[in-house]
């Protein structure tokens, strides 16, 4: 018996139309605003300590694609019981980095780059079997790209060093980090 869906069909035309169109006008369609404003600063981040705007842009552009693909995902109801106590999990977990990211900022001499780290591994872990067997290869490349970005040691140093160039970008990552935790969002 053929097994043929236009529903699937039409997910994975939306996955795929939706991954060629993650520029700035798709975040704002898919992405809050004050999503879209940490993702700016991150991008600031990233392109200042990389030296590199491509790769600052790839960067961003790979987390688009990731949170665009998962939005589709959940829409289309594709994750059975386990896989959605996983995305509880991850959701707990991107929690619980916001509020030690923002403990970190308002608390001085705390920041710990290891526990940072972990938490943002633990994070990518946790999404990667999430999506283990939704995503493509390339897709979990992406997630492992952006995670590994942030996850640096030496890039998380300096975001949090009080006398550095990104404590501006900090503040403003971090101010809306504690607007997507007061709103529920994370």
């Amino acid at each position: 018996m053929e097994s043929f869906s236009s529903k699937d069909m039409a997910m994975q035309a939306q996955k795929k139309i939706l991954s060629h169109m993650a520029n700035k006008s798709m975040v704002n369609m898919f992405i809050d605003d004050n999503s879209s404003e940490i993702m700016d600063e991150l991008y600031r981040v990233s392109k200042e300590y990389t030296g590199n705007r491509t790769e600052a842009q790839k960067v961003i552009k790979d987390m688009i694609k990731i949170a665009v693909k998962i939005g589709v995902l959940f829409r289309h109801n594709r994750f059975n019981a386990g896989e959605l106590g996983l995305a509880q999990d991850f959701k707990k977990k991107l929690h619980q980095g916001a509020m030690t990211a923002i403990s970190f900022h308002e608390v001085e001499f705390t920041f710990d780059k290891t526990v940072m780290s972990e938490i943002l591994t633990g994070c990518r872990d946790l999404l990667l079997k999430l999506v283990n067997t939704h995503l493509t290869a390339k897709s979990h490349g992406r997630i492992n790209h952006v995670f590994n970005h942030y996850a640096d040691p030496e890039l998380l140093t300096k975001l949090y060093d009080p006398d550095g160039p990104f404590r501006p970008n900090l503040i403003k990552i971090c101010n809306g980090l504690n607007k997507l935790v007061e709103e529920g969002t994370i």
